[in-house]
């Protein structure tokens, strides 16, 4: 039986009275999905966990990421990561509304105008050339429903720019910080502000810096407690997080409202 004639068969029987309308949402959290062959589409992931399914670009065919755009374009916003400019340009021939941020190397199409969460997400990077992952962290979190913005190059071979910015800094509910080299500006925004921090090592630096490992290290063992490490590079995971932390707070703040703002 394919997702429509479960579905279908779902809603019948919460007309007829044989599933009540509690035991039916359950069952709707977990359907449906789109077999698509090379794909199966998770349709409902939004109602299990706030987020649509975003694509992951890179391994994939452009012909693959543009079938998958127009099968999710009309369900949710769509966003894909780790997208080449070749891919970039055949689904946007497709889909002509498509943005395309190279540097960050997202590819993004919404169905509507956004809405918003209160509160903002602030993105820290320690230099400029950091600046792909945050991007890729600023999409994701813009997609999600979260306004965010970079502070850029504030690291702590200069740290009196991070000083400079610490009231902006303190202002938003959740900071990502995005480093390579030792990684030590995590450590560092830790120890000055209250907010979770969501550490991004990446894979920036010299020689024995590992592709990042330095930097991954360095944040795991930081002597600022409390801080969350993602994966080197990994701006997406670090803006997701901070989406789930922003998302808790708005729904505890304000119990009577419903959703997202615009």
């Amino acid at each position: 039986m394919d997702s429509n004639e479960t579905l279908r068969e779902l809603l019948a029987g919460i007309r007829d009275g044989r599933v009540d309308v509690e035991q039916g949402l359950e069952r709707l959290r977990d359907l449906p999905y789109l077999d698509m062959g090379h794909t199966k589409l998770d349709l409902h992931r939004t109602l299990r966990n706030g987020f649509p399914e975003v694509i992951y670009g890179a391994g994939k065919t452009p012909e693959q990421v543009g079938e998958i755009f127009l099968r999710m374009h009309g369900h949710s916003p769509v966003l894909a990561t780790r997208v080449s400019p070749d891919m970039a340009a055949h689904v946007q021939s497709l889909c002509p509304s498509a943005n395309y941020n190279p540097l960050a190397r997202t590819l993004t199409l919404r169905p509507a105008e956004p809405l918003y969460r209160k509160g903002e997400i602030g993105i820290i990077t320690a230099g400029t050339s950091d600046l792909a992952v945050a991007e890729e962290a600023r999409e994701t979190c813009d997609m999600l429903g979260s306004r965010a913005h970079v502070i850029a190059d504030v690291g702590v071979a200069g740290i009196h720019r991070l000083f400079d910015r610490l009231q902006v800094i303190r202002e938003c509910r959740v900071l990502i910080v995005v480093a390579g080299m030792e990684g030590a500006l995590a450590s560092v925004v830790g120890g000055l502000v209250p907010q979770p921090v969501i550490a991004v090592p990446t894979s920036v630096g010299y020689g024995a810096n590992f592709a990042g490992l330095s930097a991954l290290l360095g944040m795991l063992t930081s002597c600022a407690s409390g801080i969350t490490t993602v994966n080197i590079d990994n701006g997406f995971g670090a803006a997701c997080a901070a989406c789930r932390i922003n998302n808790q707070i708005d729904r505890l703040t304000q119990p009577d409202q419903e959703g997202p703002t615009e």
